[in-house]
C-alpha cells in the first residue's frame, strides 16, 4: 500500500529551497551540454569584453588629471576614480571568465588526437617542388627520359631561332628588292 504525497503548504508548489535545488541542478546539467563550439564563441565574446574594459580604461587614463598644482574637481576626479576601479573589478571578473572557458574547453578536447596545425593549413605547392616530388618517385629511366626531352626541346629552340634569323634575312631581301624596283619604275 502506497502512501499518499505529502501535500506541501505552498499551495503544489514544491519549498523555495527545493525549488532552488531544482534550478541549481538544471543549470548544471545545461552547463554540461554546452558544446567547445559554444564554449569558444562565448570566450571570443569574452575576449571581446576584455578589449573593451581595456580601451575603456586607457580612455579614462588619459582624461585623467593628474593632481600637480593644478586645480581640478575633487567630485569629478573621484567620478573617474570609481570608474576606472569598477572597469578593473570587470577586468579581473572578465579573465576569471575567460579561465574557466579555458579549462573547459581543454577538459571537452582532452580525449582528442592533437592535430598538428600544418595538416589544417592548406598551402600551394610551386611548380618546381611538384616537378621534384614526382621525379624523386620515379624511376631512373624516367628521369632519363626527361633530360632526353628537355635536350630536344632546347635544340628545337635553336633551330627555331635560326629559322626566325633565315625568315628575317628574307624579309630584308625581299623589302630591299622592292624598293630597288620601286624606284626603277
Amino acid at each position: 500500500m502506497t502512501t499518499p504525497p505529502l501535500v506541501s503548504p505552498f499551495g503544489g508548489q514544491p519549498p523555495p529551497q527545493q525549488q532552488q535545488q531544482q534550478q541549481q541542478q538544471q543549470q548544471a546539467q545545461a552547463a554540461r551540454d554546452v558544446n567547445t563550439a559554444s564554449l569558444c564563441r562565448i570566450g571570443q565574446e569574452t575576449v571581446q569584453d576584455i578589449v573593451l574594459r581595456t580601451m575603456e580604461i586607457f580612455q579614462l587614463l588619459r582624461n585623467m588629471q593628474l593632481p600637480n598644482g593644478v586645480t581640478y574637481h575633487p567630485n569629478t576626479h573621484q567620478d573617474r576614480l570609481l570608474k576606472l576601479q569598477e572597469h578593473l573589478r570587470m577586468l579581473s571578473v572578465l579573465f576569471r571568465k575567460l579561465r574557466l572557458v579555458y579549462d573547459k574547453c581543454n577538459e571537452n578536447c582532452a580525449g582528442l588526437d592533437p592535430i598538428p596545425p600544418e595538416q589544417l593549413i592548406p598551402f600551394v605547392e610551386d611548380d618546381c617542388s611538384k616537378q621534384e616530388d614526382r621525379s624523386a618517385g620515379q624511376s631512373r629511366p624516367a628521369t632519363e627520359e626527361r633530360r632526353e626531352i628537355l635536350e630536344v626541346n632546347k635544340k628545337l629552340k635553336q633551330k627555331n631561332h635560326q629559322l626566325k634569323q633565315i625568315m628575317d634575312q628574307l624579309r630584308n631581301l625581299i623589302w630591299e628588292i622592292n624598293s630597288m624596283l620601286a624606284v626603277r619604275s
